[in-house]
């Protein structure tokens, strides 16, 4: 079974949380994949990537970049696991048929949108039904997780 996580993002946005926990995922040596359901998104957090902090770096690619499965973090809009990601994080409302080839599935919606709190709240109960171990992350005020 895999562990299953819920970033309810509050007080910081994506922009700021993603880099901060792939970079904790790369320190541990986990191969990482972000799925989001747009290809502009995925351009974006590419963008993103490359910018966030001048003194880090993280290596990552798109999947429409040659040699997806060189990448140890890969921007995806796909379902299938092109590079051997241990860790799948899910924006934007995106889903994965199967979680449980996974070590961690971390869903990071913004809990300041109605519109993409209900979806994950499906994917909660599903991720429950399912047996998977399931936890919940708030932000609080300085935008640092709390475990709920």
């Amino acid at each position: 079974m895999s562990d299953v996580f819920f970033y309810h993002l509050q007080n910081r946005p994506l922009d700021a949380a993603l880099p901060q926990l792939l970079e904790k995922c790369l320190e541990r040596g986990w191969r990482c994949a972000v799925q989001a359901t747009s290809t502009e998104r995925i351009e974006a957090l590419d963008a993103l990537l490359w910018t966030y902090d001048d003194a880090a770096f993280l290596p990552h690619g798109t999947d429409r970049q040659g040699e997806p499965a060189r990448q140890p973090i890969l921007l995806t809009t796909e379902e299938s696991n092109l590079n051997g990601a241990v860790v799948r994080f899910l924006i934007d409302g995106a889903v994965i048929p199967d979680t449980g080839i996974y070590q961690r599935v971390i869903h990071l919606f913004d809990g300041n949108d109605s519109e993409a709190v209900e979806p994950v709240r499906q994917a909660w109960r599903a991720a429950k039904a399912e047996g998977h171990d399931v936890t919940y992350w708030q932000q609080d005020e300085n935008g640092r997780w709390q475990r709920r």
